[in-house]
C-alpha cells in the first residue's frame, strides 16, 4: 500500500542561492541540452539550472557557472545566471510567422557573406540579413567571396548607398585576409549566408585548426550542401586582436515576421527623404507613394530595384509573396 507523503515542514521562498562561488563563462555551442563554455583557458560542459526555468540559452550568452568547472571529461557543471544580452539576432520560420527563434545573443557585428558565382547571389536575401542586423543594432559587413568567377561591380553599387562596409575575396585567399582580420579584431562577429557561400571555408582560412566541414555546390540545382548543423562560436588569436567568430547553418530562408513595418522601412535609409512626403498612412505599396516619385526623379536602376527590395520585404507581411515562396521551395528546407 503506497502512502502518499505529507507536506514538507520547509516552507517555500522565492529566494534564490547567491551562487557567490560562480564563475563567468562564454557560451560557444549548444547541443541537446549541453552547454560548451569558455572559461578563457578551457572549454567546460555545462547543463542549465532548474532555477533558471523554460529560459532559453544561445550561443554568445554570458554566463556564470557553478559546480565542478574543472573541464576534465565526464565533468558536468551547471549554468545559474544568464547575463542581460546587449544584442539579440533573431528570425522566425516564416514572414507571416511572429514567433521568433533567437540565433545568437551579444554579436555587434553580422558578416553577410554572398558568394558572386556558384551559387549565385541573392539580394533579397542579402536584404533581409541587412533588416535584421539594424532591427538587432549589429553592424552590417558585406563579404563578397569567389570573386574569380564574377565581378563585384554590380553588387557593390546596389549597396553602396546604404554605406554597407564591404570587402571582396577570391580563391587562393592567401595575402587577402589581413584586411577581413583587422574588421574581425576584438569584435564578435556573426557569419550568415546562404549555403553553399563558402562561410565554412572563410573559417577554415582564418583558424586553420578549427577543421569546419566543407562541403561543395549541387551541380545540378547550382545550390549549396548544408554542412554546418549548428552555430558555433570560434575564438580569434589574440595576436591579431582576438575576438569571435560565430559560424552559422547556411541559411536557405530568413523570416521576418517579428519585425514591424517601420522597422523594415528603416532599414533603407536612402528612402528617408521621401518617406517624409508620403501622405499620413502610407503603405508603401499603394498609389500616390511619394517613394515612386522620388525614385522617377533622382533614382536609377539601382534605387529602383532597392524600392522593389523594400517593398517585396512589406508585402510579405501581409501574406506570402509568390516569388519569394517558390524561391523558398526550390531552395529546400530552412538550414
Amino acid at each position: 500500500m503506497r502512502v502518499r507523503p505529507g507536506r514538507g515542514s520547509r516552507p517555500r521562498t522565492r529566494r534564490r542561492p547567491a551562487h557567490e562561488d560562480a564563475v563567468d563563462a562564454f557560451v560557444t555551442g549548444v547541443d541537446r541540452g549541453r552547454y560548451r563554455c569558455w572559461l578563457g583557458d578551457r572549454t567546460v560542459t555545462a547543463m542549465k539550472s532548474r532555477e533558471l526555468g523554460r529560459r532559453g540559452i544561445v550561443v554568445g550568452d554570458r554566463v556564470r557557472l557553478a559546480g565542478d568547472v574543472s573541464g576534465q571529461p565526464g565533468t558536468l557543471a551547471r549554468v545559474v545566471r544568464v547575463q542581460p544580452r546587449t544584442s539579440v539576432l533573431r528570425r522566425s520560420a516564416e514572414d507571416e510567422d511572429p514567433a521568433e527563434r533567437i540565433i545568437v545573443a551579444n554579436a555587434d557585428q553580422l558578416v553577410i557573406v554572398t558568394a558572386l558565382a556558384a551559387p549565385p547571389p541573392r539580394p533579397r536575401l542579402i536584404d533581409r540579413f541587412l533588416v535584421a542586423a539594424f532591427d538587432a543594432g549589429l553592424e552590417p559587413l558585406l563579404c563578397l567571396t569567389k570573386a574569380d568567377l564574377a565581378a563585384p561591380d554590380e553588387l557593390l553599387a546596389a549597396y553602396e548607398p546604404l554605406g554597407v562596409r564591404a570587402i571582396v575575396l577570391s580563391r587562393p585567399f592567401s595575402g587577402q585576409l589581413d584586411r577581413l582580420r583587422a574588421l574581425l579584431a576584438g569584435r564578435i562577429s556573426v557569419l550568415v549566408g546562404h549555403s553553399g557561400v563558402g562561410k565554412s571555408t572563410l573559417v577554415n582560412a582564418l583558424l586553420p585548426d578549427a577543421a569546419r566541414a566543407v562541403g561543395a555546390v549541387s551541380p545540378v540545382t547550382g545550390r549549396g550542401r548544408h554542412t554546418s548543423s549548428s552555430a558555433v562560436a570560434l575564438p580569434l588569436p589574440s595576436a591579431t586582436g582576438g575576438g569571435w567568430i560565430i559560424d552559422t547553418p547556411g541559411l536557405r530562408s530568413f523570416g521576418l515576421g517579428h519585425v514591424t513595418a517601420d522597422r523594415v522601412v528603416s532599414a533603407f535609409p536612402e528612402f528617408a527623404d521621401a518617406l517624409a512626403q508620403c501622405p499620413p498612412g502610407c503603405s508603401h505599396l499603394s498609389a500616390g507613394c511619394a517613394l515612386d516619385t522620388w525614385v522617377a526623379e533622382h533614382g536609377g536602376p539601382a534605387e529602383a530595384a532597392r524600392l522593389d527590395s523594400l517593398r517585396r520585404l512589406l508585402r510579405s507581411r501581409e501574406g506570402p509573396d509568390r516569388t519569394d515562396r517558390h524561391e523558398s521551395e526550390q531552395a529546400g528546407p530552412d538550414g
